[in-house]
């Protein structure tokens, strides 16, 4: 996959718009409606854009909990309208992440919305997570893709935070190829254990090293804890970072974008690329 061309940067710096609980969600709020979760994904946006970042992505962060890999109707209905919304807003390319696992979702949306990519947690293979147990679906996420016609990247991740193996270590190791060569992959993403935790730089190292040895050319993507202060380094390594709590007034993950914050991670960014 070419980064350039599809996140319009060699390294970009992807920005995360975390949506509030969606309708049918338990945490939804009825008073405020859809046309509050509209703005705020609108001024998340916007406000990622102002900041500097190459691309945005848009997750149903307020879900929870979610769902393990096939979410409602209504709910792909209202990530397809708010993915429009963030993409117009932000005037950048636009990824779709639904939680916790439904590829097809994501990627139908970010289809319909003529967005440029989709986030799967679980690609190949099967983790546990507070959902039970999540299993890849590559080979149906593939195969959508081309039935629908759908110019879409899949980010798939390595080791996914909020979850743990149900292999053994020698299959884990395995897993980046898993992904790549026989799940189609363009990207795979590592992270941390959990939202905003720092991923830690020697998974990054070893991931671009296993990817290296592979010969595939595969972006590698830093998927959690991204900061100031460390994205130059991590950026040294990997090819993109995806950045959402750091991003947050006051590094609250599900507060307001704050600019100054966009401005001074995509400043320290462009010190690496």
């Amino acid at each position: 996959m070419d980064t350039e061309s599809r996140f319009g940067h060699e390294t970009p710096v992807v920005g995360m718009v975390h949506l509030p609980a969606l309708p049918g969600a338990p945490r939804y709020d009825r008073e405020a409606g859809r046309e509050r979760v509209h703005e705020i994904a609108r001024r998340d946006a916007a406000r990622l854009a102002e900041g500097g970042v190459d691309a945005v992505m848009v997750e149903n962060f307020g879900d929870a909990p979610f769902y393990p890999d096939d979410v409602p109707k209504h709910v792909v209905a209202e990530m397809t309208a708010l993915a429009r919304v963030v993409r117009e807003a932000a005037g950048l390319p636009t990824g779709v992440n639904v939680l916790r696992n439904d590829a097809a979702a994501a990627v139908s949306a970010a289809a319909a919305a003529g967005g440029a990519f989709a986030r799967v947690n679980v690609h190949t293979g099967a983790r546990v997570a507070d959902q039970g147990i999540l299993q890849g679906r590559a080979h149906e996420t593939a195969r959508l893709r081309e039935r629908v016609d759908a110019d879409v990247a899949l980010l798939a991740d390595v080791d996914v935070k909020h979850s743990a193996p149900l292999a053994d270590e020698a299959y884990e190791a395995e897993s980046l190829a898993e992904s790549t060569e026989r799940g189609l992959a363009d990207g795979i993403v590592v992270s941390g254990q959990r939202t905003g935790r720092a991923t830690a730089m020697e998974d990054v190292r070893e991931a671009v090293e296993r990817r290296d040895r592979l010969g595939t050319g595969t972006p590698v993507f830093v998927g959690s804890g991204v900061t100031a202060e460390t994205v130059a380094e991590l950026l040294s390594v990997a090819d993109g970072a995806i950045v959402g709590t750091a991003l947050k007034q006051g590094g609250e993950t599900g507060a307001p974008v704050d600019v100054g914050r966009v401005e001074r991670l995509v400043a320290a960014a462009d010190e690496a690329r």
